[in-house]
């Protein structure tokens, strides 16, 4: 999620006062570094066990499910009222956050680096726009999540490297700058991701896909 990288550099900025010292700053940075790790792995972990529970009910059962509401009556059947509902639950659950998440970070994406001085409420709807009209013109859910994260990991580069060239630079990180250790592992899973998406590439368009 690219986007959450400029969300949470737009958070942080609420704690960051004047006048701070080095180790108030890096109290503010433990916390930050707590909070992004719970909010990311609580949505890891809700979406890891919504795929994992699908896919494992429905191929012991060797059924094949091309859509979200094709999963979410199937479950029933299978494991139970509740099962279903709880899928449901979980679906709808995710689907807020990420929607909030992405709205938010599109508000910041538009104030900080578009400079467009209109109104917070406008450029959330504007933000939103693109998901309703898809919503509105009945695109299968499924096609559009799958996609949606294809655009999300060609974008993820945008933005992990000019934070990995920023935070390098010590003239603007002062003691915050990166260990070597973690100049390392920052490039190496850009170099990663890159490349995975250079293989995707290739394999779509020489037909292998």
């Amino acid at each position: 999620m690219p986007h959450v990288i400029y969300l949470h550099s737009q958070l942080v900025q609420a704690r960051n006062n004047k006048g701070q010292t080095d180790e108030q700053k890096r109290k503010h940075l433990r916390m930050e570094r707590i909070d992004i790790a719970i909010a990311m792995n609580i949505a890891f972990l809700v979406n890891a066990a919504m795929v994992i529970v699908a896919a494992s009910v429905f191929f012991r059962n060797g059924m094949v499910v091309n859509t979200i509401e094709e999963a979410h009556k199937s479950l029933a059947p299978l494991l139970g009222s509740l099962s279903s509902g709880a899928f449901g639950i979980a679906l709808l659950a995710s689907g807020l956050s990420s929607s909030a998440v992405g709205t938010l970070a599109g508000q910041t994406i538009m104030k900080g680096f578009v400079g467009l001085s209109i109104p917070v409420n406008i450029r959330r709807i504007i933000t939103m726009t693109p998901a309703l009209l898809i919503i509105a013109l009945g695109v299968n859910p499924m096609y559009a999540l799958v996609m949606s994260q294809v655009v999300l990991s060609f974008a993820l580069p945008f933005a992990i490297v000019p934070m990995l060239l920023i935070t390098n630079r010590k003239d603007l990180m002062g003691i915050f700058v990166n260990k070597p250790l973690t100049k390392i592992l920052g490039w190496l899973i850009t170099a990663l991701i890159v490349g995975l998406n250079a293989v995707l590439l290739y394999l779509t368009f020489s037909g292998s896909l």
